[in-house]
This record gives C-alpha cells, structure tokens and sequence, in this order.
C-alpha cells in the first residue's frame, strides 16, 4: 500500500478518492477548512490519525480506522460509505454516521447526536455511545457490550439485537419492528411505544408508562422498577418477577406477575381483553 505519513492536510478534499494507502499520524485540521478531505476514497487504512473538518470520508469503499480521533468538529463524518472497520477510536460530531453499510465499531467512543441514521448491518461492540437519536430508520444492527446514554434511541428501526447492555434513554424503539433486547437494563420514559415484535429477555425494565400500543410484545423473565400505568392497549406475553405498580388496560395476552400495586381497567377506547395472572 502506498504510505502517507505524519502529514498534515487543510485544503478541500486533500486526499480525494486516496486508493490502497495506509494513512498514518497525520492531521486533517488547518486555517483552509476544506471540506472532504477523504472523499471517494477506496481500501484505505487510518491509523493514529486526527481529524478536525466536516465531511471527512463521505462514500468510501473499504476502510479500518484504528486509533483515531474525529473531534466535535468533524461534522457529518461518514456517510454513504461501506464495509468498513473501526476499532479503538473516538468518533465525535454530530452525525457521525448516515447511510452506510457494513460498518463494525469496536472499543470506541461515540459522542455523536444523530449517530447511525438510515444505515444497514452495523455492529457496535464494546463501546460507549452518548446520542439523542441514536440509529432512526436503520436496519440490521445489533449492539454488545455498549453503555449507552440518549433520548429518542432505535425509532423506526427493523432487525435489531442488543446483548449485555446498559440503555439510559428515553422514548426509545417507538414504531420499532423486530427487536430483541437480551441480559440488559433498559431505563427511559415511554418505552417501546407503537412497536412490533419486541422481545425482552432477562432484562431490568426502569421508567413510567412503558410498552403501550405494542404489539406481539414479549417479556421472558425481567423485573420492572418504577412502572406504571404498564401495558395500556399492548398486545404482550409477559413473565415479570418481583413487583409492578400499576398495569393499565392491556389489549390482550396474559401478564403473569409476583404483585401489582394496581391492575386499572377504565374508559378504553378498544376492547381490552388481557389477563393478569400472579405466581
């Protein structure tokens, strides 16, 4: 591969469509502020590298990037790139990642608002992940080992998995389709509203008002803490341990419980014909 090495780049599109390089410890930031600076780039590696400008890798095909900083000032990082890898890096800016396919994050640090909006098979593993709308409208991602901390998180999504995480958001997988949370803590207001097909496996539910309007809803052993007015208008199959405060007009399925502060059956706008049993 050809080597560039301990550079540094300002100017628009520095390295415009950069083929079979190995990039390293060099700096893309400068008084030129140009734009796209690896744009159209394809089979590169980035390693030990910092970037300081908008737009950097916009459709870039074939990529690593270890070691590797992009500051709050690298806007927009990546989109429309595919098959790329990412491992032991600090991915900043507001949307870091749109449109992409293919694309693996390990061992990294995302501080990112918008991150992952309307990409297909990524994989984030062992990261830390701080983001309001974290994953809107993608496909086919799944999530190990994450700490994540949002608001609005996986809207619209289809096809995701997450594994031995702990999920600090609110709001999170409304008009959700096919997901499965496994082994995690899922804290936030309103959780899973309008979704479809989720399932819930060994997890430890905490918030208000959670898993309304939901259908084919399933809960395999979790605990629920601080929930209330639960269930309301959800079709669910649910196995709780421990105690729920209150559950309110489930649609249909049968909830099998420890204890609930309250069951409230009142004033539907449908016919709620679900069943709360206790162990």
């Amino acid at each position: 591969m050809n080597l560039i090495e301990k550079m540094q780049y300002d100017e628009e599109r520095a390295l415009y469509n950069a083929t079979d390089c190995l990039i390293r410890e060099c700096t893309f930031a400068g008084p030129a502020d140009g734009e796209s600076v690896l744009k159209e780039a394809r089979n590169i590696q980035v390693t030990n590298c910092s970037f300081s400008l908008r737009y950097p890798m916009w459709h870039v095909k074939g990529f690593t990037m270890e070691g590797t900083t992009m500051d709050e000032k690298t806007r927009a990082a990546l989109w429309y790139s595919d098959d790329g890898n990412i491992v032991g890096c600090d991915l900043g800016g507001i949307k870091a990642v749109r449109e992409c396919n293919r694309i693996r994050v390990e061992n990294s640090r995302i501080v990112s608002p918008e991150f992952g909006w309307k990409s297909n098979e990524i994989s984030i593993k062992d990261c830390s992940v701080e983001a309001e709308y974290l994953f809107l409208d993608s496909r086919n991602v799944s999530l190990e080992r994450v700490n994540m901390k949002g608001k609005y998180s996986f809207q619209y999504m289809e096809n995701l998995e997450i594994t031995d995480s702990y999920l600090d958001t609110k709001d999170a997988f409304w008009h959700s389709k096919n997901v499965t949370v496994r082994n995690s803590v899922v804290k936030g207001e309103y959780l899973a509203w309008f979704s479809e097909g989720l399932t819930l496996i060994d997890c430890k539910i905490i918030g208000t008002q959670p898993l309304c309007y939901c259908k084919d809803l399933k809960l395999i052993n979790c605990t629920m803490e601080d929930a209330d007015l639960a269930f309301e208008y959800s079709d669910v199959e649910a196995d709780i341990r421990g105690h729920v405060i209150s559950i309110k007009n489930p649609r249909s399925g049968i909830i099998v419980v420890d204890s609930v502060g309250e069951i409230i059956r009142e004033h539907p706008v449908m016919e709620c014909n679900g069943v709360v049993e206790f162990r």
